[in-house]
This record gives structure tokens, C-alpha cells and sequence, in this order.
């Protein structure tokens, strides 16, 4: 967990009930426990957790801890946009592409497809593009090619 999108992820798995309730069924298995207890005898484990003891115990070190965590978090959300946006913009350019877009009206007109796509809109992880796209949405290009795309795709459907 050294880089902001491995701490975001973790964040974002936490948000996801089915991912914690299997989480907390490992985390109850036998061999979970196991491996747990051998890893906290090791002398690696002892000395990472006084060392963040120590470290907790001075307000100023614990604050500077926060702050980074804070900053580390909100570089990782700027990322998950960033990368939404430029995603979003690929599945744009890719429409161009007449076989591209009535492959994607299939899909579209597809109940099952439009089940996955609500269940989808439900998982914390996918709130990150929808707000990509509303950054996207706020230049007018991009808003338009979104607006001529939207067209295209129901003409063809």
C-alpha cells in the first residue's frame, strides 16, 4: 500500500458491503487465524507496530501522518477522474468507429446489459467515472460530442 491508487482501492473496497462481508468471512476462517498469528510473531510485524506506536504518540508526527493520508487520498480521487475522463474519452473517439456503435446499441437494448449497468451504477468505484463525466460534462465540446454520441446511439438502437 505505497502508492495512492493501492490506499485508494483499499479505500473504495471498504465501501463495497459484499466485498466486506467476504472480507469478515476470512478474516473468521481458520487458516486465516493461523497465518495471522505467525505473521505477528515475526520480528518484522513487532517492530512496524511499535514503530507506529511511537510514532502516534507525538501529536505532531501523528498529524503529519494524517495530513499525508488526506493528501494521499484526495491525489488518488484526482486520478480516478482523471483516468475516468480520459476512459470516457476513448469510448467517444471509439464511436466513431459505425461497427463500434451498433455493437454498443446492441448492448444497449440488452435487458441483462441494462441490469449489470444499474448494478454497476450502484458500486462505489463506478461513482468516481460518473464524476468524471460531470467534470467532463462542464466543457461545452466535450458536452456535445456526449450530447451527438447519445443521438447516434439511439437512432441506432
Amino acid at each position: 500500500l505505497t502508492s495512492p491508487p493501492s490506499r485508494r482501492n483499499v479505500f473504495y473496497c471498504t465501501q463495497d458491503p459484499e466485498l466486506m462481508m467476504e472480507a469478515k468471512r476470512m478474516q473468521e476462517s481458520p487458516e486465516f487465524k493461523k497465518q495471522m498469528k505467525k505473521l505477528e510473531g515475526t520480528k518484522g510485524f513487532k517492530d512496524s507496530m511499535k514503530k507506529s506506536k511511537e510514532a502516534l504518540k507525538d501529536p505532531s508526527t501523528a498529524a503529519r501522518m494524517e495530513a499525508q493520508m488526506e493528501h494521499m487520498l484526495t491525489k488518488g480521487q484526482e486520478q480516478l477522474k482523471n483516468n475516468a475522463k480520459g476512459q470516457m474519452q476513448e469510448a467517444m473517439q471509439a464511436m466513431n468507429n459505425p461497427d463500434v456503435l451498433a455493437a454498443a446499441a446492441k448492448y444497449m437494448a440488452d435487458p441483462d446489459f441494462q441490469k449489470n449497468m444499474a448494478k454497476m451504477a450502484e458500486d462505489p468505484a463506478f461513482k468516481n467515472y460518473i464524476a468524471g463525466m460531470q467534470d467532463m460534462m462542464k466543457d461545452p465540446a466535450a458536452k456535445a460530442r456526449m450530447e451527438k454520441m447519445s443521438e447516434q446511439l439511439k437512432a441506432a438502437m
